[in-house]
């Protein structure tokens, strides 16, 4: 408990005497839930809905060609989750797979939408099928992006992660003291060697200059707790796009997601890395597409 008030303390810290709309649009809206304040863009059709979730340092601004891709066929609706970006963590948030599952379902109950495709990458994909586990009459399909097994999650944690950012508070306060270096460092590590990175750093720098949050050592803590049992039984539509020039991911295998969800498509991209979405997004688009063609 005591981390997860640090972590809520030092993102309302970051944003004192600072301005979020440094960074915002007129679509652009925060809505209250249960386990913080949530940072929301929400195109507001009728049209099927997708959402859309950052996987942090990335922030809804990094998906702006997406979102342009997808606006004229579905209700788009890209939000940070607790804790990342200008979305602020409530103090008892631990990052827990059935608290990012409520987040997501809370988001959807304040914008009024009775049920979405959910469309999450890495470890926010965890989130999305725990929420499909717990609602599934609200989760149409799942579209996720490098979201491997919990177990081989677990084992990536253990490789990646530096060990003081697992342990409470200590690590709090060090992914708040350095989350610039642990972003930069990040898509270094995340983008293909010959993918440009500034682009990415840029807008993750603005965030963080207007007094954006990475919880990072949050999300690691809350979810090295959990067991597999927590994403298992999903039986809705599921397509899991997989960057094959993911560094970070050298030895997790893309099928192991089939151990939560054995029914999943997993479509491997070639020449793209973590981010899938925003580093294809015409390509990632098309997937999605045809993802929820199969749907109709």
């Amino acid at each position: 408990m005591l981390a997860s008030r640090l972590d809520g303390y030092l993102a309302r810290r970051a944003l004192f005497g600072r301005a979020p709309a440094a960074v915002s649009a007129a679509s652009l809206r925060y809505v209250a839930t249960p386990h913080g304040l949530v940072r929301t863009f929400d195109t507001a059709t009728g049209k099927p809905c997708v959402l859309l979730v950052p996987d942090g340092p990335n922030v809804i601004e990094h998906y702006g060609r997406l979102i342009q891709l997808l606006k004229d066929d579905f209700r788009v609706v890209c939000f940070d989750m607790p804790g990342f970006g200008f979305s602020l963590p409530d103090a008892a948030y631990r990052h827990s797979l059935d608290q990012g599952a409520q987040a997501v379902l809370q988001v959807m109950d304040a914008l009024d939408i009775p049920s979405a495709t959910l469309a999450f990458s890495c470890a926010n994909g965890l989130y999305a099928i725990r929420a499909a586990c717990i609602a599934p009459g609200r989760v149409n399909s799942l579209f996720l992006a490098q979201t491997p097994s919990l177990r081989a999650m677990h084992a990536w944690t253990s490789r990646m992660i530096p060990w003081p950012l697992r342990v409470p508070v200590l690590g709090q306060l060090l992914a708040w003291l350095f989350r610039k270096k642990l972003a930069h460092a990040w898509y270094r590590t995340a983008l293909p060697k010959n993918t440009d990175s500034a682009p990415f750093r840029e807008i993750a720098g603005r965030a963080f200059a207007a007094g954006g949050c990475f919880c990072l050592a949050g999300v690691v803590q809350g979810l090295i707790k959990e067991t597999p049992a927590a994403v298992a039984g999903v039986e809705i539509p599921c397509t899991m796009l997989w960057g094959s020039l993911d560094k970070s991911h050298r030895q997790t295998a893309p099928e192991s997601l089939l151990d939560c969800v054995p029914h999943a498509e997993i479509i491997r991209m070639d020449g793209c890395g973590h981010f899938p979405d925003i580093e294809q997004p015409e390509r990632y688009a098309q997937l999605l597409m045809a993802h929820m063609q199969k749907l109709a």
